[in-house]
């Protein structure tokens, strides 16, 4: 353990090349609201808006040839990739960076800005696996180094730096740190270095309700690959937690480890934008989430890692509805609408005085005697839509409540 904090402490010394440590930060909003001295540490705020360009610079540092060069190679559609590219220019190394024919152009065209002529970005398969199966086989014939985004010493290293800017900002060792999941590097780093200079430091972890691959590898003692992982929480959405993660995190519980569902994340973010003024991205907020699960609070001084801010905005109405249907103020509803005159006044009169009717489709417009129609209805307070269901039951309208119907909701709205 001395010899990973003293590696951790040359890892910090090193990325000063590259930017400041990044601000921990006292949020008096959720200090209210949870009585407790709530501080964040906001790795949002790195030049590339996540702590993945620590791990990636941190692996470089030790393999880049001296006075530069060098040849290296990632498989990733995000956070990870755009890290590499940055420390790839930085080294004037040579990057090839694998990324999904599905990755959206805003992530293409920042790591390509990060990486400049430093790298070369390939795009193939529609899927992650497909991407890394291709990266791996490309470094193989080409004798290329691969970066791991989290399952290699040197990178769960880089992320270690994390903790030691954290006691160091504090400057006294917090009572709980929570930390997002994905693949396991950052938590991983921080805990084995927290453990070393701050014991009395709890931990909680926070990993998506659709990828929770820390809490299934320690219920079953091993890493394990989850059947099916949702893809919403990409920064964190992995299958199977690594190997070496997983053993400095296996002597955790199972209920250490927190889950978020995905529509509530979104809440959290609209939070944090709307009151705070942060971007965050969805894994960013996973260990925000989950404050509010965690046991009492009060009094405590916790630090909770804001992992990335790579939010993109066109994705904000899908998030503004998730955050909406979370909160009980949006239902969609299939209605079995009668073909007479003064059908429709009969269903308006139902609503209330705040419903309001955000969609209004008819799905079958050459039915004789009913039609299926698609409504959603927003409104300020779940109750309303409570007392709209009461009703709606009342009336004798036929009607279906599709809002948590996935496969209804993906195929209507």
């Amino acid at each position: 353990m001395e010899n990973f904090v003293a590696a951790v402490r040359l890892a910090e010394a090193a990325l000063r090349d590259l930017f400041e440590p990044t601000p921990l930060q006292r949020n008096d909003h959720l200090s209210a609201k949870y009585g407790a001295d709530i501080w964040l540490k906001r790795e949002d705020l790195t030049p590339v808006r996540s702590y993945k360009l620590r791990g990636a610079f941190n692996a470089m540092r030790k393999l880049a040839r001296p006075g530069g060069g060098g040849h290296f190679v990632c498989a990733s559609a995000g956070n990870h990739a755009q890290g590499v590219a940055y420390a790839c220019r930085h080294f004037g190394a040579r990057g090839t960076i694998f990324m999904p024919v599905t990755t959206p152009r805003q992530k293409i065209d920042k790591t390509q800005v990060f990486g400049g002529n430093a790298v070369e970005i390939v795009l193939t398969g529609d899927y992650f696996d497909q991407t890394l199966a291709a990266a791996q086989a490309f470094c193989a014939e080409k004798g290329a180094q691969f970066l791991s985004p989290f399952d290699a010493p040197d990178i769960i290293e880089g992320q270690a730096t994390v903790g030691l800017e954290i006691l160091a900002q504090l400057g006294r060792a917090p009572d709980l740190v929570v930390l997002p999941v994905g693949g396991g590097g950052l938590s991983a780093g921080v805990t084995q270095y927290l453990a070393a200079e701050a014991p009395v430091t709890r931990f909680a972890f926070a990993e998506p309700l659709g990828g929770a691959s820390l809490k299934a590898a320690l219920r079953a003692g091993a890493p394990v690959a989850l059947p099916a992982v949702d893809s919403f929480v990409d920064g964190a959405a992995v299958a199977r937690i690594g190997a070496l993660p997983f053993e400095a995190l296996a002597r955790f519980s199972e209920h250490d480890v927190h889950l978020a569902p995905e529509d509530r994340i979104c809440r959290t973010m609209l939070e944090m934008l709307n009151t705070e003024g942060v971007v965050l991205e969805p894994a960013g907020a996973l260990a925000l989430d989950v404050l509010g699960d965690l046991d009492d609070l009060t009094g405590k001084t916790v630090v909770a890692v804001c992992s990335g801010g790579n939010f993109d905005f066109e994705r904000l109405p899908e998030v503004k509805e998730r955050a909406q249907r979370w909160l009980g103020i949006k239902k969609y509803f299939v209605l079995r609408m009668p073909q007479r005159p003064g059908a429709l006044r009969d269903f308006l009169d139902l609503l209330g005085p705040n419903d309001d009717i955000a969609r209004f489709e008819y799905l079958k417009k050459s039915a004789r005697n009913f039609g299926s129609v698609l409504i959603g209805i927003e409104t300020s307070d779940p109750a309303d839509l409570v007392a709209l269901t009461a009703r709606l039951d009342g009336s004798g309208f036929a009607y279906r409540d599709i809002t948590n119907d996935e496969i209804l909701s993906e195929l209507l709205v």
